[in-house]
């Protein structure tokens, strides 16, 4: 006789019950030193806090609504010299909920993914549930160099179904030249490609100026109908618990990923902020200087120190201790109230862990922590 108690309910699609979710160690950080997930270690901005507070509590049992959003982005980019349209701006709940309906609306069993490798973790779950396979190809090494060639000859003989590039690349820091981004897109019309640029402010590698440029005031996706953009503000400007993120393409293409989400994925708490984010740019554009000022601090001690490392796009490095790497970021928590995050498992960078960079203060704090348990 069958136990009733063992029966766990109906099975999920074959590709869900087999599939390992993406999932990250959020809990128990408040209070501590972030520096485990590159988010903004400061905050937003008061002005972010200033349009939150004045959302009338009468307004909470009111669905979110969207008018001026997609015009601030595009006001944020240069306005209507940039020839961007609302129309291609979609907005997300997050740019991770971006990336599950671009994978939702173009990516079925036995289609492919392409990418490069170690990136991104929250790709590989996306293309399972949908049944996809997987071409990851390696970063070139030393220096985790961009696979140009390689992606370029699989993009030529085998076009995939989607192409993702994290550029910079989380958590390498390689970058690709965007006139080498709207290459690839060139060669395979066909393909989806998916530029992930949550980093991009640390280096301006975005593909979006030379697309604005070449359009001369027109349609800059007119070329590249197959190509979308990701940007978010929750490394920049502090917003990162109330997910917004923005998908920047042909209004065709943006149409099509936003039919696979929710009417209203986005809250009315998030709208207001990243308003007030996107107006306030000399606040942001402060604490990427800061950012940038601190990384090359901390750089110029891993060097004297000759603690091994490797530091190129983003808000991040890599770090190799010379103890065991669980043991030392168990002990910068613990004893610094530091947080950073473990690469074990990931090719390439296993035995490293990810920093990342805050203000000139709260890196000297990590330094000093860091010399301390390192006994440097």
């Amino acid at each position: 006789m069958t136990d009733p108690q063992a029966h766990s309910g109906p099975l999920a699609r074959p590709e869900v019950e087999t599939l390992q979710a993406y999932s990250a160690p959020l809990e128990g950080r408040r209070g501590l030193l972030r520096l485990d997930f590159n988010e903004n270690t400061v905050g937003p901005s008061p002005k972010v806090v200033a349009a939150i507070r004045t959302i009338a509590a009468e307004e909470y049992a009111i669905y979110p609504e969207y008018d001026g959003l997609r015009e601030a982005v595009i006001a944020s980019l240069g306005g209507t010299a940039s020839g961007l349209t609302p129309a291609q701006v979609g907005l997300f709940n997050g740019v991770d909920a971006a990336l599950h309906a671009c994978f939702h609306a173009y990516g079925a069993a036995g289609d492919r993914l392409l990418t490069t490798t170690p990136s991104f973790g929250y790709y590989t779950p996306c293309a399972r549930m949908q049944g996809m396979a997987i071409e990851a190809i390696p970063h070139q090494l030393p220096g985790f160099l961009f696979p140009f060639d390689e992606i370029r000859a699989s993009l030529r003989e085998r076009p995939p179904r989607l192409l993702v590039l994290c550029n910079p690349n989380n958590p390498t820091g390689t970058r690709l030249a965007p006139a080498r981004v709207l290459e690839l897109a060139a060669l395979a019309p066909d393909t989806l490609v998916v530029v992930d640029e949550l980093y991009e402010a640390f280096t301006g590698d975005s593909v979006l100026p030379p697309l604005v440029a070449a359009a001369g005031g027109g349609d800059p996706f007119a070329a590249h109908p197959n190509l979308l953009v990701l940007r978010s503000l929750s490394k920049t400007a502090g917003i990162a618990g109330l997910r917004i993120g923005f998908a920047l393409g042909s209004a065709a293409l943006v149409d099509r990923v936003s039919r696979v989400t929710g009417p209203y994925d986005v809250n009315s708490f998030a709208v207001a902020a990243a308003r007030a984010a996107l107006a306030d740019a000399a606040f942001v554009e402060a604490y990427v200087a800061e950012v940038l000022a601190a990384r090359d601090v901390l750089v110029a001690q891993l060097r004297q120190a000759e603690v091994r490392h490797h530091v190129a796009g983003g808000n991040y490095l890599l770090l190799w201790p010379r103890q065991e790497p669980g043991l030392v970021e168990e002990r910068l928590r613990r004893e610094a109230g530091i947080l950073v995050r473990s690469m074990a498992g990931k090719p390439q960078i296993d035995g490293s862990l990810r920093v990342s960079l805050g203000t000139r203060p709260q890196m000297e704090r990590f330094w000093q922590a860091w010399r301390a348990v390192e006994s440097i």
